[in-house]
């Protein structure tokens, strides 16, 4: 992106105005996770965290495979109660594994970013301003923020040009990017899309969204089975998954739920996988369900997209989440979900092959 003199109109917020994670303030002060006064205990209990998960990663990361292996199920019960903060960046790349792409890949960010060009640039730079607009980081036009984050969007564009740049991905960029540099924000950005030890979001940014209908279909199936009554409601209503659910799996809850929350999900994301957005939408419908069965359509519209504060508590919400057990019937909806649509997408597949050809 070409460096630009900075708009000095641009007002940035003050340092008392802007939240733990760097987010302007709202009028009506929503709580952000975390009381403002903490008790000497409370404290005490943080570092006694910090010193599990220094021993359990190692340093800079050394003994996370051996512990990953020898102890699973500590790892995945310890990442459901939330990584620290403060190690967060770090472990979201050993996680997803991004940490060994960008060893295995010295300057190849470098060359993307400095040599290569790609046709979405202009939708990369109109979206920009669009990313987190309440973010310090991200509010100054042209500012190092938007800078990194159109590096990571334009270097990824180039690096698979089957996806390229999709509305959506600049969420994605965004969040990695306050927790660690450029070059580690894109190479986990790879990982999500192309696969290192899983590949949670691969095929999610591919035209048409098809990923996308296909988990909205089984939402909606599952949210029937565990919700009657209000899957029922909603037929009334005239209500589907695609009228409030896309988003959540397009970026994961980070575009518009609050980010204490949004990041809670992201640390079981990336370590489980897409079952968790399943799992944190069907929570979000239990919570609120006797209000939903008695709303019409458009204050029913209203309410999917604007959740009470005392329903977006992950302390709460997420252990009502992961009281669904949802993997086996995944698996079923997915396969009854293709064989309803499998013929089309392998019809154009070929359409595509003989284009190909010709």
């Amino acid at each position: 992106m070409e460096k630009k003199r900075v708009d000095e109109s641009v007002q940035v917020p003050a340092p008392g105005r802007v939240d733990r994670f760097g987010f302007a303030k709202q009028e009506h002060n929503s709580p952000d996770g975390i009381s403002k006064s903490k008790s000497a205990l409370e404290y005490q209990r943080e570092q006694k965290r910090l010193r599990k998960w220094r021993k359990m990663i190692g340093v800079g990361g050394s003994d996370w495979k051996h512990y990953v292996r020898r102890k699973p199920n500590v790892v995945k019960r310890r990442i459901r109660k939330g990584i620290p903060d403060s190690l967060r960046g770090l472990v979201w790349q050993l996680i997803s594994g991004s940490r060994d792409l960008l060893l295995m890949n010295p300057g190849v960010y470098e060359q993307l970013v400095i040599y290569e060009t790609s046709a979405s640039e202009l939708d990369i730079i109109r979206d920009i301003g669009r990313t987190f607009p309440s973010h310090v980081f991200y509010q100054q036009r042209h500012g190092p923020g938007q800078r990194s984050l159109y590096n990571v969007l334009k270097a990824y564009s180039v690096y698979d040009r089957e996806v390229g740049y999709v509305q959506g991905m600049g969420y994605l960029a965004g969040l990695l990017l306050l927790y660690m540099s450029e070059e580690d924000a894109f190479w986990l950005v790879v990982a999500l899309l192309k696969g290192a030890v899983h590949a949670p979001m691969e095929g999610l940014y591919l035209e048409g969204l098809p990923l996308v209908q296909q988990y909205l279909f089984q939402f909606d199936r599952l949210m029937r089975e565990y919700m009657p009554k209000l899957g029922e409601h909603f037929t009334e209503e005239m209500i589907n998954p695609s009228m409030y659910g896309s988003q959540w799996f397009i970026t994961v809850f980070s575009y518009s739920f609050p980010f204490h929350l949004a990041l809670r999900i992201w640390d079981v994301f990336l370590y489980e996988g897409v079952k968790i957005v399943f799992k944190v939408g069907l929570a979000l419908l239990k919570y609120c369900h006797d209000d939903l069965v008695k709303l019409p359509f458009e204050k029913l519209i209203h309410a999917l997209r604007n959740f009470p504060d005392d329903a977006m508590n992950p302390d709460t919400l997420l252990p009502m989440a992961y009281s669904f057990k949802v993997s086996k019937r995944l698996e079923e909806l997915k396969q009854e979900y293709e064989k309803i649509h499998g013929k089309v997408a392998q019809s154009k597949s070929k359409q595509k092959q003989l284009q190909l050809v010709a």
